[in-house]
């Protein structure tokens, strides 16, 4: 049965007087952990990022353990108390597979960080997320509470904690939201979709959100689970709560009619005269500031019977006259009203009968005399003028 060794190296130093009460640390651009995704042949840029705590505090320099062929640039001091070193590494079809990098900061006072390892998975991409997926987007209601997204590769939980996803308020940039991707269980992963769902839903009507992700919020099936990147654009997704106008309409209509009618009906021996008037007056009152006036005239239609009787009489000079006289009157009056103020007026209309009487007398047939007597009665017509 055969054995390896396993040899442990310690370094132990006395930190000078005035050295910070603090060690630096690495924050990074990724997680400590973390795994990333790498295409063969595909250069790698990582930036290795040290914070320091204490006045004249300074980074000195990484300890590191590297893949085959990774190259490191001299450190570097942006800002006050950051320190950056820069990552370049290519990787070979050789290197297929898990590689690791860990780094340690030591300061000017030989106090050193805690290590920061990434794993990179050569071979493999990370999951992406798909922004046309994200759901909901635009104007939404303030009581949704399901969002979803997908990403190009089956993804898992992420095996650390620490990797959030924000819900934040554009209008005031407050975190309403945040869930940690390695616990929480609003968040859940089915294959390709991240489903996150509120217990409640804390939008105000006409505000507007945007989400953020960490780096690793969701990682990938194989080896140690090659994980998402982050997401720091607040255009990426975003929404609008709506925000509900109540209206309220109001119709008032009054409406008046009158209808005042009268007859006259006038009889003579010879004559038969009918006058009819009507007037109707309607008014409707809207919220329109709109009148329209109009004038309906009605049709009055008069007819007029004249029936002719001859009667024979064999004694000298009696003579019978027989007249029927039959007069109708129709009155159709139709007014319509919209909206409107309408006046009619219907004009009389008299009508004087006609009265033909034919007298004949005979005397003996023997006798040569013959005489015809013809009574003609002026027909007058009388009609009113509007």
């Amino acid at each position: 049965m055969s054995s390896v060794p396993i040899q442990f190296l310690f370094y132990a130093y006395n930190p000078s007087a005035g050295a910070c009460v603090q060690r630096p640390s690495i924050i990074g651009d990724r997680p400590n952990s973390a795994c990333i995704g790498v295409p063969v042949g595909v250069q790698v840029n990582e930036t290795v990022i040290a914070e320091t705590y204490c006045p004249g505090q300074t980074i000195v320099d990484f300890v590191t353990t590297s893949p085959i062929g990774m190259t490191h640039s001299a450190i570097s001091n942006p800002s006050s108390g950051l320190w950056t070193m820069l990552l370049t590494w290519t990787p070979t079809v050789t290197q297929f597979g898990p590689q690791g990098f860990c780094a340690g900061a030591i300061d000017n006072s030989s106090l050193q960080s805690a290590p920061w390892c990434i794993t990179y998975l050569v071979g493999y991409e990370s999951p992406n997320f798909i922004r046309l997926s994200a759901s909901p987007v635009g104007i939404i209601s303030q009581n949704q509470t399901v969002f979803s997204i997908q990403t190009t590769s089956a993804v898992k939980r992420p095996s650390r904690n620490g990797s959030n996803i924000y819900f934040t308020d554009s209008t005031n940039n407050t975190v309403v939201q945040k869930f940690d991707c390695g616990w929480a269980p609003q968040v859940s992963y089915i294959n390709f979709t991240i489903i996150i769902i509120f217990p409640v839903a804390p939008w105000i009507p006409g505000h507007s959100y945007f989400v953020t992700f960490d780096s690793g919020a969701a990682a990938g099936i194989p080896f140690c689970g090659a994980e998402t990147n982050a997401i720091n654009d607040p255009t990426f997704w975003t929404f609008n709560i709506s925000n509900p106008v109540s209206t309220t309409t109001t119709t008032t209509t009054t409406t008046t009619s009158s209808s005042t009618t009268s007859s006259t009906t006038s009889s003579t021996t010879s004559s038969t005269t009918s006058t009819t008037t009507t007037t109707s007056s309607s008014t409707t009152t809207t919220t329109s500031s709109s009148t329209t006036s109009s004038t309906t005239s009605s049709t009055t239609s008069s007819t007029t019977s004249t029936t002719t009787t001859t009667s024979s009489s064999t004694t000298t000079s009696s003579s019978t006259t027989s007249s029927t006289t039959t007069t109708i009157t129709s009155t159709t009056t139709t007014t319509t009203t919209s909206s409107i103020t309408t006046s009619s007026t219907i004009s009389s209309t008299t009508s004087s009968s006609t009265t033909i009487t034919l007298s004949t007398a005979t005397t003996n047939t023997s006798s040569p005399t013959v005489y015809t007597t013809m009574n003609l009665y002026n027909t007058t017509s009388t009609k009113g003028s509007r």
